[in-house]
């Protein structure tokens, strides 16, 4: 099985995250302007169809909104024992590293 790296939201043109694909395939769980303000729950029922897959090999990708970056940390964690790898970008390597945290 492919691992699966789980964007929070796609980016803009301006934000280069190519270098992320080493870790798995992309899946961008919301679109690039998602607003949570206008329908939360609407937005919640969509993080939660995206991630229902989320399990050890995949990555969480967090990039977007910070309220929307908590509800997929959540709900990743939820749907796996509480385990999610994030990939965290390093800005003196210029790459993204694993960081696995239990919750």
């Amino acid at each position: 099985m492919t691992a699966t790296v789980y964007v929070v939201q796609k980016p803009d043109e301006k934000k280069n995250i190519i270098s992320a694909r080493e870790f798995g395939d992309f899946q961008f769980i919301l679109p690039e302007k998602t607003s949570l303000m206008w329908n939360p729950q609407e937005t919640v029922s969509e993080i939660k169809k995206q991630l229902v897959y989320f399990s050890n090999e995949d990555y969480l990708l967090p990039i977007g909104d910070p309220a929307v970056i908590g509800i997929c940390t959540a709900v990743a964690a939820d749907y796996n024992e509480g385990l999610v790898t994030f990939l965290k970008w390093d800005n003196r390597e210029f790459k993204y590293y694993p960081v696995r945290v239990e919750l």
